[in-house]
């Protein structure tokens, strides 16, 4: 199983979610306020953005780490992201 192990990548990451959570927050805000359903909408799209960039680096992670130390050829790596793109993604 992989592990984000690099402090600061999880640092990085957990910045990054918390910030989602704030724009989360204000869209939440936006809504009870009655704002404009177009600057919400930009909103959404914007948090959505920023968490698919937070799962781009996780897989990455998950891409790039070798399970049991075992090393993968370049051919395995590429298959291994496909098919958590296609369960995930």
């Amino acid at each position: 199983m992989a592990v984000i192990q690099n402090k600061d990548q999880q640092h990085e990451l957990v910045l990054r979610l918390r910030r989602i959570e704030g724009q989360l927050r204000g869209i939440q805000a936006m809504i009870e306020r009655g704002a404009d359903c177009e600057k919400i909408t930009q909103q959404l799209s914007a948090s959505r953005r920023a968490l698919d960039k937070a799962f781009f680096q996780v897989l990455a992670c998950a891409v790039r780490t070798e399970p049991g130390g075992a090393a993968r050829s370049a051919a395995e790596r590429i298959d291994h992201a496909a098919k958590l793109l296609a369960k995930f993604g």
